[in-house]
């Protein structure tokens, strides 16, 4: 069974990032998944591509959500990514 990546992008002093950590939290840990947090403060090309949508999550290097985490929205993709 594929597992997909599931990134978190996020920057520092962001009152988003901190609800969209809780949401991908509560959808991966419901799925037996990991995930990552990356933050685009340090990452020149994430923070131009990126920088009006953070807090921004990655599945499998593909935008799926920003600003506010669907968290039904990521559960279904991910079962999609787990399912192949």
């Amino acid at each position: 069974m594929p597992t997909p990546d599931v990134v978190l992008l996020t920057k520092a002093d962001c009152h988003l990032c901190t609800a969209a950590r809780a949401a991908v939290e509560r959808v991966t840990t419901g799925l037996g998944l990991t995930w990552r947090e990356q933050l685009v403060d340090d990452d020149e090309t994430l923070r131009e591509r990126y920088a009006e949508e953070i807090p921004v999550v990655l599945v499998d290097g593909i935008q799926r959500d920003f600003w506010t985490i669907d968290e039904q929205r990521l559960e279904r993709t991910l079962r999609k990514a787990l399912a192949g």
